[in-house]
């Protein structure tokens, strides 16, 4: 299971790194659920302890955390996160 911690949601995200985070698991035709942390302060300062990640978005794959949009860029680029998702 794919689930994206994001400022808004997949069809109105909130800040450009959520957008492009949604655009690359688009691209890569995943489906994946997505959390919107500007609903929640509690949710959003708690997922950033968490996953010991100081910033939003985060992407997790079957409960652990890959990363944030850079990581997800580079993997992205490299086909490393397509293979994951694919798994």
């Amino acid at each position: 299971k794919v689930v994206l911690f994001m400022k808004g949601t997949p069809s109105f995200p909130m800040c450009g790194f959520s957008a492009r985070a949604v655009a690359i698991l688009q691209e890569c035709q995943t489906e994946f659920a997505s959390c919107n942390v500007l609903d929640d302060e509690e949710v959003r300062a708690g997922i950033k302890e968490f996953g010991n990640w100081p910033t939003i978005p985060q992407l997790y794959i079957n409960k652990e955390l890959v990363g944030g949009s850079d990581i997800m860029i580079e993997m992205f680029q490299s086909g490393e996160l397509k293979a994951l998702l694919d798994k």
